[in-house]
């Protein structure tokens, strides 16, 4: 069975993790990924500029998919307001024409 989602990616420090989630939780989204980022962008390089496995990165890349556009942009709107003039980050939605297998999310 498919069926169509919006993915909510947010690229930002990791010491944001647990806040994160917790307005990703709240906004009622049944889960998210987190993996490790670096790179570079307007504020400069993170990390090596390449993802490393460990707990010494300083970057995270949240992926969440929605059930719908409202959620995602709700989620983005809440961290960009609540994080994003003192820290780091990114955030953008990407339509997904097919979520395989999926259960419920």
């Amino acid at each position: 069975m498919t069926q169509k989602a919006c993915k909510l990616v947010i690229v930002t420090e990791k010491l944001l993790l647990k806040k994160i989630g917790k307005i990703i939780d709240e906004a009622g989204a049944t889960g998210y990924t987190v993996v490790a980022a670096g790179g570079k962008g307007s504020r400069g390089v993170r990390s090596s500029g390449q993802p490393i496995v460990g707990d010494t990165f300083s970057n995270v890349k949240f992926e969440v998919l929605t059930p719908s556009r409202d959620m995602a942009v709700k989620i983005s709107d809440d961290v960009a307001t609540k994080f994003f003039d003192d820290y780091s980050g990114i955030a953008y939605i990407c339509d997904v024409m097919e979520v395989l297998h999926a259960h419920r999310f």
